[in-house]
């Protein structure tokens, strides 16, 4: 099998749920567009929307102490800001444009309700203006290797939503575990477009949350420790020529 994107996707506001993609025109040096825009503060954080600094990700609700957001449906209209929030049924819960102080209240107010005995303080939606709230500095792609995920579907015996991983795109028919040699720098073709290696990726306890469920059932990072003597899973890419990535599109390394 050619190593091919399978899917592509983005999450507007860290830690909530993604959004699939059919094709992106990316960047040098940038995410995909809207890629981790927002954030939700989870009690003061010091972030200056003016002087933007990259902050570690349990500043924020997330996955990695925040499983509930797994149990919201959450959509975005870049066109016109709109967060609108359901659960799993389908059940509108909130929306409000994030462009406006009242359409982000509304999603102050509601998630202050939901997570009212896991916040240290008010939540408020933060953004700041070409800035990504990813969990590393440097704006990057995440790129999952479906193989690998197969090969941990089997060793655990069950099977494993490779969106617990929170990839950008997931490739497939590269050999398990593969990207996992792939040096710091080193270029890569998707679809035409260069790329490099900026570095692996560490998971972190986000990764024993069920994306389907929103329960932790999976020790993942202790299973990759164990199996591994490491907790990598995935790899960081810088774009580096601009143009239009697509699901389809094959990679040549």
């Amino acid at each position: 099998m050619t190593a091919h994107v399978a899917t592509l996707w983005r999450y507007p506001v860290k830690g909530f749920s993604p959004e699939t993609l059919a094709a992106v025109d990316l960047v040098p040096g940038e995410t995909i567009p809207f890629d981790r825009a927002y954030a939700v503060e989870n009690g003061p954080s010091g972030f200056d929307p003016a002087a933007p600094l990259h902050m570690p990700k349990i500043k924020f609700l997330c996955l990695m102490k925040n499983e509930g957001l797994a149990g919201l449906v959450t959509r975005f209209d870049p066109e016109t800001s709109l967060f609108a929030v359901a659960d799993k049924s389908g059940a509108a819960l909130a929306e409000g444009r994030l462009d406006t102080p009242e359409g982000r209240a509304a999603i102050e107010t509601f998630l202050a309700a939901r997570f009212a005995d896991e916040l240290r303080g008010a939540p408020k939606v933060l953004r700041a203006p070409g800035h990504s709230f990813s969990d590393v500095a440097k704006k990057v792609l995440h790129l999952v290797n479906r193989e690998t995920v197969r090969v941990l579907e089997g060793e655990l015996g069950v099977p494993v939503d490779p969106l617990r991983f929170r990839p950008n795109l997931v490739v497939d028919g590269l050999p398990a575990l593969a990207e996992l040699d792939w040096p710091r720098d080193m270029p890569l073709t998707i679809g035409g477009l260069a790329f490099e290696v900026v570095k692996r990726t560490e998971r972190c306890a986000a990764t024993t949350v069920n994306p389907a469920t929103a329960t932790r059932d999976l020790q993942i990072p202790r299973h990759l420790m164990k199996t591994l003597g490491h907790t990598d899973l995935g790899v960081y890419l810088r774009v580096v020529t601009p143009g239009r990535l697509a699901v389809g599109d094959t990679l040549a390394v």
